[in-house]
């Protein structure tokens, strides 16, 4: 049974955070967020958008992001500084019925937030999630070349599961191997307190 429901997560935001002077805001989405979202995605690098679910810099891909928020087939945190959306964190639920107990996380987060800790924070947030939802693994799918988050995943517990080659086209027809990687909730759950998790 999961520690705290997902209701009782979520009374813990808006959470105010401040990483290396800077100030953010985390809260969970809501679809009145979309203009935001689109905003935020138009800045982002393309090699951030070719390997996501969806194109979020295009109105439909964001009209479908908000549908699954709706649906609760996905649940996402934002985080905003004083000039907008600056990150975001997702969990992905599966529809199948054989794999129901694993959840695909996204993170990203803009290139003004990018080395102060806003990733991690927004990991551990998604991850307390997924543990509020009774999941029991939790996947992540990056490029081989994104070394960022390929340290902070393995940081956080995450093991190399599979490498599927030439996986990905870019919007240049490039192509680049992507890795699958995992972590188990109760793995997690053993060494989250070291990282500074908390409910």
């Amino acid at each position: 049974m999961p520690e705290l429901s997902i209701a009782e997560v979520l009374k813990n935001y808006p959470l105010a955070v401040e990483l290396k002077d800077r100030a953010f805001t985390l809260r969970p989405m809501v679809a009145e967020d979309g203009p935001a979202l689109l905003a935020f995605a138009g800045e982002l690098p393309p090699h951030d958008i070719m390997f996501m679910r969806r194109d979020i810099t295009k109105q439909a891909g964001i009209d479908q992001w908000v549908r699954d928020l709706e649906s609760g087939h996905i649940h996402s945190v934002l985080a905003e500084d004083e000039f907008g959306v600056v990150g975001y964190s997702t969990i992905h639920l599966n529809d199948l019925e054989w794999s129901a107990h694993v959840a695909e996380m996204r993170v990203t987060t803009a290139d003004r937030a990018r080395g102060l800790g806003l990733g991690r924070l927004l990991t551990r947030e998604a991850f307390n999630i997924a543990l509020s939802l009774g999941i029991e693994k939790v996947v992540a799918r990056m490029t081989t070349d994104q070394t960022g988050a390929r340290a902070l995943f393995h940081e956080l517990g995450f093991q190399n599961e599979a490498l599927l080659k030439d996986h990905v086209k870019d919007r240049d027809g490039a192509r680049h191997d992507l890795l699958l990687m995992a972590c188990e909730v109760q793995s997690f759950l053993s060494t989250r307190n070291a990282y500074g998790v908390v409910n």
